[in-house]
């Protein structure tokens, strides 16, 4: 049955280069690229989480930051953009002359469709002006989507 398993050399990151950061005791830059055919075609969530998401967690690292990030042409291409732009937006939201700001709810996990709620209204009562769901959130039996 393992014949049919994904080669996993194959969707390994890569890291092809470490330099130390001048003047920068036990610092470095670590250069990574992973293959194209990680990441599902046309989902900017899909392709940072893929990237950052959890390696910002990792306990054994004292301090890491995303300095450049290139993503290839044939990538960009799978995007579609937009349904329509900013200004349908801002029309919808009354909110003009000044960015919008918004949040993601934490927990991602965990909260009662109540906590949910309660925790959407204080942050537009605060002054965002939209929040989003985390990229994890999905139908759990104590919170399913309706």
């Amino acid at each position: 049955w393992t014949d049919g398993l994904t080669s996993l050399d194959r969707y390994k990151g890569r890291c092809y280069g470490i330099e130390p950061v001048a003047g920068e005791e036990n610092q470095y830059i670590a250069y990574v690229a992973y293959p194209l055919d990680l990441f599902e075609e046309g989902s900017v969530t899909n392709m940072f989480t893929s990237i950052v998401g959890n390696v910002f967690g990792f306990k054994a690292l004292r301090a890491l930051r995303l300095e450049d990030l290139r993503v290839p042409t044939a990538y960009i291409k799978t995007f579609q953009g937009p349904p329509h732009g900013i200004q349908v937006e801002r029309d919808k939201l009354n909110k003009y002359g000044r960015p919008l700001l918004g949040c993601t709810i934490k927990p991602k996990l965990g909260l009662s469709a109540k906590n949910y709620g309660r925790a959407v209204y204080e942050c537009l009562r605060g002054g965002l002006d939209f929040t989003k769901d985390d990229e994890n959130v999905n139908s759990q039996p104590f919170m399913r989507w309706r």
